[in-house]
């Protein structure tokens, strides 16, 4: 018996990918503006928006997650970093060299499969 298959193409809208693309893609606005916050202190949200080319709800709403997790605080001037910046860079350090070790593995593990079953 002949098998037909099509063809998967993993894009932004798989199912199986688009969760940790749209994840990383957050994380990644989330520490460019921490970033931007630790070298233009005190700075608002207009200045944020207009610097990092972000629409200023999404700038609102990352200084909203980074004041919650107590990496920055408002000021009268701007945003201001937080002396919990440092612990969360270690862990996020951590966190990253863990997800870049299962990728690897993931992908090691792909390579070296044969796909007979299909």
């Amino acid at each position: 018996m002949e098998k037909n298959f099509e063809v998967i193409i993993l894009s932004e809208k798989s199912v199986l990918t688009s969760k940790v693309r749209s994840e990383l893609d957050l994380l990644e606005r989330h520490v460019t503006m921490l970033k931007a916050v630790w070298e233009h202190q005190p700075i608002g949200i207009i200045r944020l928006s207009e610097m990092l080319s972000y629409p200023q709800h999404k700038v609102r709403y990352t200084l909203r997650v980074l004041e919650q997790e107590g990496l920055i605080r408002p000021s009268a001037e701007g945003a201001v970093i937080t002396e919990g910046l440092q612990p969360f860079l270690s862990r996020l350090g951590v966190l990253l060299d863990e997800m870049s070790d299962t990728a690897n593995s993931l992908r090691k593990s792909l390579k070296g499969h044969q796909w007979e079953s299909f």
